[in-house]
């Protein structure tokens, strides 16, 4: 299973004043905006450069270090199954969510929470 992207999340307090400092500083687009959470990266790059600003998870319990894509929503499920034989905590459950991706997200041995996703 190919994975698409790794992403690394940053906890902010402000997403639109995050998003426009990395705009500037590093020649970043702003790609997505819901207020909670953004996405930048270079244009024209096919998404290999890429940084999620977060404050709170809209709907999971908590905010992921890292987001793992991979190509399609059935490939997020073999990835739970995969994650649940390997017996770790399941944070955020599978979910498909209102802006379109199917996730969820499990804690790995060192604490990290890490966010696995497709969109749907």
């Amino acid at each position: 299973m190919p994975v698409t992207r790794i992403v690394p999340d940053l906890v902010v307090s402000d997403v639109a004043r995050a998003n426009a400092l990395y705009a500037r500083l590093f020649g970043l687009e702003i790609a997505m905006d819901l207020g909670w959470v953004g996405n930048l990266g270079l244009a024209g790059d096919e998404g290999r450069v890429q940084l999620q600003t977060m404050t709170v998870d809209a709907t999971a319990p908590c905010n992921p270090v890292i987001s793992i894509g991979v190509a399609a929503p059935a490939e997020v499920d073999e990835l739970y199954v995969r994650v649940r034989a390997e017996d770790l905590e399941i944070v955020h459950p599978l979910t498909d969510e209102a802006w379109g991706v199917r996730r969820f997200f499990f804690r790995d041995p060192d604490g990290n929470v890490v966010n696995v996703v497709a969109n749907a």
